[in-house]
């Protein structure tokens, strides 16, 4: 009798430890949701687990908690744990806080990002999961960053449920201490011909970013504001044509820019608008002949895009010219990836392109104030990062090559009107 009894006590406490073990959050991230709150998302294994997140400024002494939604998917054979994302704050800018989530497991903690210049930026694209990512991820880690911008292909899962999984395990070390603030990929598109067709089910289910705060449909594109910056997260796999919902989003998400108020716009897209590498030859022109002029009338500053695996810096360009007046492009689809790097450029050399490197790295934008900044890509297959690139930065908002004589532009026509008089270069 004895022996029963310890036998049924070890069973109940195996399922006791099991049914704790599904309630522990997993694959921890954190998002912007507009200047003063944040998107915390987790995963567990337990669908009654519930959808809760403590929090405060001092560590395990949590003052505020919310409630959130949580959501998961099938695909195939694969069922998702369930995915939770709940929103807190109103929290206080530049500040530490720490968190709990599901009432269960380990503490976190993140920093808030100022809400003034400087602010820094760390851009990876088309991380992956490699040893090449590991690299990259440790080489950020060690950098004092304020917000993780990603241009699209993350997990390189391609249908490979439990590969979103495995990247959500990898990026947790980060993406639980900084906002990370993505756009999609190719190879988050995930459809299979004749069989499938739920295009992002994993991203959207996954990934959810502030799309509804900057008027957008769809998770797929969206804008936001931080310190000085608006930053654009444009999509390069759904519609951008002139008449479509992206278009029109866009088009009037740049009529509302103030750039009194934000002296800096920035934009990321996955596909390369301006590619000098054999790879990926011409796969962004499209977008580029629809979108382009909105965003030169609007003097965005930069513009980041990934997909080709190498690192490239044009110079100011609008309509494949060298402009004063248009957005240096920057390539950095270097993050990790596993299909390796884009070795191949063209020759000869176009003027258009000042560097292009084919290594992994990472890039790094630090906006010190309203009028300058300074963009850095660190190549990071050597035991440190080493920075080989790098330029100082004048926004277009006060450039004396191409000023504007209002804060706010209108691009309603497709050309770069201000309510006072026009905005054009000198």
């Amino acid at each position: 009798m004895a022996m029963y009894k310890f036998f049924c006590l070890c069973l109940f406490a195996v399922a006791a430890n099991a049914d704790l073990t599904a309630k522990v959050p997993q694959q921890v991230h954190i998002s912007l949701v507009g200047s003063e709150h944040m998107r915390v998302s987790w995963i567990t294994e337990d669908s009654d687990a519930p959808s809760l997140v403590e929090y405060g400024t001092s560590s395990r002494q949590y003052t505020s908690s919310a409630t959130g939604e949580s959501t998961s998917y099938s695909y195939f054979l694969y069922k998702s744990g369930k995915i939770h994302h709940t929103v807190i704050g109103p929290l206080v800018a530049n500040t530490v806080y720490y968190y709990r989530c599901g009432g269960i497991g380990a503490e976190y903690n993140f920093k808030t990002p100022p809400s003034n210049f400087p602010i820094s930026f760390a851009i990876v694209g088309d991380p992956g999961q490699t040893n090449y990512t590991k690299s990259t991820l440790e080489h950020v880690k060690k950098m004092e960053h304020d917000v993780f911008l990603l241009p699209g292909d993350l997990s390189y899962a391609d249908t490979n449920q439990p590969l979103w999984d495995t990247f959500g395990e990898l990026v947790e070390p980060l993406a639980s201490r900084r906002p990370w603030m993505i756009t999609e990929g190719n190879h988050e598109i995930e459809t299979i011909p004749i069989i499938m067709n739920h295009a992002f089910r994993a991203y959207n289910a996954r990934w959810r970013m502030p799309y509804e705060q900057s008027g957008s449909s769809s998770n797929l594109y969206y804008s936001f504001d931080i310190a000085g910056v608006h930053v654009l997260m444009l999509g390069s796999y759904i519609n951008f044509v002139k008449d479509s919902e992206q278009y029109k989003w866009l088009q009037g998400d740049l009529e509302r820019v103030d750039r009194g108020r934000t002296q800096w716009v920035i934009a990321l897209l996955h596909a390369p608008w301006y590619n000098t590498n054999t790879a990926h030859q011409g796969e962004g022109e499209e977008m580029r002949k629809a979108m382009e002029e909105l965003l030169y009338a609007a003097h965005v500053d930069l513009v980041f895009a990934g997909h080709v695996h190498a690192y490239e810096r044009f110079t100011r360009v609008y309509d494949n010219k060298a402009d004063a007046c248009g957005p240096i492009h920057i390539t950095i689809g270097d993050g990790g990836n596993r299909e390796g790097l884009a070795s191949k450029f063209k020759t000869p050399k176009s003027e258009l392109s000042l560097f292009r490197e084919a290594s992994y790295g990472h890039g790094e934008l630090q906006i010190f104030n309203a009028t300058h900044a300074y963009w850095s890509w660190h190549r990071n297959q050597d035991d440190e990062p080493v920075i080989s690139d790098s330029i100082w930065v004048e926004s277009l908002s006060s450039s004396t090559n191409c000023s504007c004589t209002s804060q706010q532009v209108s691009v309603s026509m497709g050309h770069a009107n201000s309510i006072n008089g026009q905005c054009r270069a000198l």
